[in-house]
């Protein structure tokens, strides 16, 4: 990411969207360009190299997915869906295709904010280089031992866990679907499994959340799949 100031690129078609969007970015003093069509996108993105990506999924000549795809080919940037698609199967193409979180309209500009923000600090921690070890309330996972610790006791972790554990974990912030997090970690055959994904993540909220019935850190996108927080 720039050291600069943060760049966003507002891929939106509808003006009194997009004057909103600036409005609230530049009071954040990000720096701002906005694309109304999917050729304009893709000619913007290139040339701007944004940092993030506001996407709305129906543009005029063409599918925001198709953005997706192509962007997506040579950059990492975090993509955020804007999108008045409330679909559950809308949520999960974009997400399965690329992006990296979805907010429906109509929204709020304080959550969207703090969603753009979460995104932001991953964006600066894939630049920084990985850690090997990641520490959330008072869990450490030592990414090298394969070690988990909780109030610095050593908490048992099955492989199974372990490897959802680090599926999760690996993308504070980031919406994973239950069909990508299954494929990862059970395999391609077990994809429609999803009553193994419930159960899994049952277990590590019961060994590494305070209150496992009021999550924290191990959240539910109900429909969709779960969300890390760090």
């Amino acid at each position: 990411m720039s050291a600069n100031r943060v760049r966003i690129l507002v891929v939106e078609d509808a003006l009194d969207i997009q004057r909103l969007l600036r409005s609230a970015f530049e009071s954040e003093e990000f720096e701002v360009q906005e694309a109304g069509t999917l050729v304009q996108a893709l000619s913007r993105a290139a040339s701007f190299h944004p940092d993030l990506i506001v996407l709305d999924l129906g543009l005029p000549d063409g599918d925001g997915l198709a953005f997706i795809d192509k962007f997506r080919a040579w950059s990492p940037a975090p993509i955020l869906i804007l999108s008045a698609r409330m679909n559950e199967a809308d949520k999960i193409t974009a997400l399965d295709r690329g992006a990296d979180d979805y907010l429906s309209k109509p929204f709020g500009l304080g959550e969207l904010l703090a969603r753009v923000r979460v995104q932001l600090r991953r964006g600066f921690k894939t630049e920084a280089g990985s850690n090997p070890n990641l520490e959330f309330g008072d869990v450490v996972i030592d990414f090298v031992q394969r070690t988990v610790t909780k109030e610095g006791q050593s908490v048992n972790i099955t492989p199974t866990e372990y490897r959802l554990l680090t599926a999760l974990t690996r993308s504070p912030g980031k919406m994973l679907t239950q069909s990508a997090l299954m494929r990862e970690v059970w395999g391609p055959h077990f994809k429609d499994s999803t009553h193994y994904l419930r159960i899994y993540v049952g277990h590590l909220r019961r060994k590494l959340e305070n209150d496992p019935s009021q999550p924290r850190h191990f959240i539910t996108e109900t429909g969709v799949g779960y969300r890390f927080v760090k």
